[in-house]
């Protein structure tokens, strides 16, 4: 259908031309919810859009999410439909997420072969980790309650519309952690004078290395990084505050807070070995998305019907995914789709030259479909 995949196109680009960051997509929410009205679909707006599609007799019902949200970042493509809004752009393919779920509510409506509910949750801010968490404090799953929850994002590099996806950790936690240590500063030549914080600083960096190597099994597959080293100091003035920032990445709730343990640990030996006072704010953005096993291969069996090349992924350190807040709620799968090859299709996600390959729209929309039918089989 040349219509469809060109209708498709049209409405992707109109996204991508008026991008917003998150809990600011105000015109994107507008634009959703008219587009479900204009297929007769009913439509509730609140912190995200949700649309709701019943056919048959069925209490049964499934929900499928795509976030819309974009990020702060300057486009450098030139093609006709880029970012109309200096410095935000979609540069991680929200745009198309959203479009090939409107498509499916597309398919579904003029072609209700199903038999339950289908509940389209469209949702803001993903990139922050807080949208997900919010649709969900605000209610969306008691007053649209669910049996599975389905969620994607495209995968540049990789050829398109091929699924990856697996059973158990599809995406890692991400946990943000603060260490603020208080001294006494001096001068540069007399350091013995005062409780400076550089050198305690110093240890404790290379310190949380350790907790990796020395206190997870070899398999967690964890990863502790400090990314930012501040201090009062100045040119021959010793530092008496120094604020230690970075991120833990953890496939498992249990070695995430292992984690935690340690690191709080060895900042309080620290602190107690140089005589400084030692803090630690640890908060996690992101917990670990978790596929389960029935959901992934209901997914798998999808793919196989359209067609769609599929493999097991690996656990991805590389994104976190707020979608782990539906999955940890209700069951579910989180998955990839090939976005392709070449040029732009191929850059990596947040790049200010990467885009959205418009060929995956219309596959993208008739798997939902079709996972969608399959779920809710008519005559069951």
């Amino acid at each position: 259908m040349a219509d469809f995949a060109h209708r498709l196109q049209a409405l992707r680009h109109e996204f991508h031309q008026n991008p917003e960051l998150g809990f600011q997509e105000e015109w994107t929410k507008a634009r959703i919810a008219r587009h479900l009205r204009d297929l007769g679909i009913e439509t509730h707006e609140g912190v995200g859009v949700v649309g709701v599609l019943r056919a048959g007799n069925s209490h049964k019902a499934i929900g499928i999410r795509a976030d819309f949200d974009a990020l702060p970042i300057t486009e450098l493509n030139e093609f006709a439909h880029r970012s109309r809004n200096e410095g935000v752009m979609h540069a991680c393919g929200h745009d198309g997420h959203t479009t090939m779920l409107l498509g499916a509510a597309e398919l579904l409506a003029k072609s209700p072969e199903f038999d339950g509910t289908v509940v389209l949750l469209f949702q803001p801010n993903e990139e922050l980790g807080l949208g997900a968490q919010a649709m969900i404090d605000e209610g969306v799953l008691q007053n649209f309650p669910i049996d599975e929850v389905y969620g994607l994002h495209n995968l540049p590099g990789e050829p398109v519309g091929g699924i990856s996806t697996r059973a158990g950790v599809i995406c890692f936690s991400e946990s943000l952690f603060e260490i603020t240590i208080k001294g006494q500063g001096g001068h540069a030549s007399m350091p013995q004078a005062g409780r400076e914080t550089m050198t305690s600083a110093a240890e404790l960096v290379l310190a949380l290395q350790t907790i990796v190597s020395r206190k997870l099994p070899p398999s967690s597959g964890a990863v502790v990084s400090v990314t930012e080293f501040i201090t009062d100091g100045q040119r021959n003035v010793l530092p008496g505050h120094t604020l230690l920032k970075g991120e833990v990445r953890a496939a498992s709730p249990e070695h995430r807070k292992q984690v935690e343990t340690h690191l709080r640990q060895i900042a309080e030996g620290i602190g107690v070995s140089h005589g400084v006072d030692v803090s630690v704010e640890f908060r996690t953005e992101f917990i670990e998305a978790i596929n389960d096993a029935d959901a992934a291969s209901y997914v798998i069996e999808a793919a196989r019907t359209m067609g769609l090349e599929h493999d097991c992924a690996r656990p991805s350190m590389t994104f976190s995914e707020d979608f782990a807040n539906f999955a940890a709620q209700v069951p579910g799968c989180f998955l990839l789709i090939g976005n392709g090859t070449e040029g732009a299709h191929a850059k990596p996600l947040h790049a200010a030259d990467y885009d959205f390959n418009d060929e995956l729209l219309e596959t993208g929309a008739r798997f939902w479909a079709e996972l969608a039918k399959q779920r809710l089989p008519k005559g069951k």
